[in-house]
């Protein structure tokens, strides 16, 4: 990933959901940190990767990048990937709304 530039940044993928039952927020954590550094970081495109944490037991992971077919294409893979998998598998799969967004302004 490259250091984050506003100017840069043109799509996003933003993808609600909440942890399964007797998850953890650590492991979630720990997971989001391992994606984010051994995926996230390591495909084109990809400007960051963030955790949010909203009301209610929530989550965001959200993604900036410079297309919001780039943001599609990253987010394909990850059903595809080990390292990304372990963090799919923590989800309560009932609550996860994934959507792309494209920036229209600057």
């Amino acid at each position: 990933m490259n250091s984050l530039n506003f100017s840069s940044f043109v799509g996003l993928e933003w993808a609600c959901f909440k942890l399964k039952q007797g998850g953890s927020e650590a492991q979630l954590l720990a997971s989001h940190a391992r994606v984010t550094k051994e995926f996230m970081s390591r495909q084109e495109g990809i400007l960051g990767h963030f955790l949010l944490k909203g009301p209610e037991g929530h989550y965001v992971d959200l993604a900036l990048a410079d297309s919001q077919a780039r943001a599609e294409q990253v987010c394909a893979m990850w059903m595809e990937n080990v390292i990304t998998l372990a963090m799919v598998e923590q989800l309560d799969p009932e609550s996860v709304d994934i959507s792309f967004w494209q920036r229209i302004s600057t």
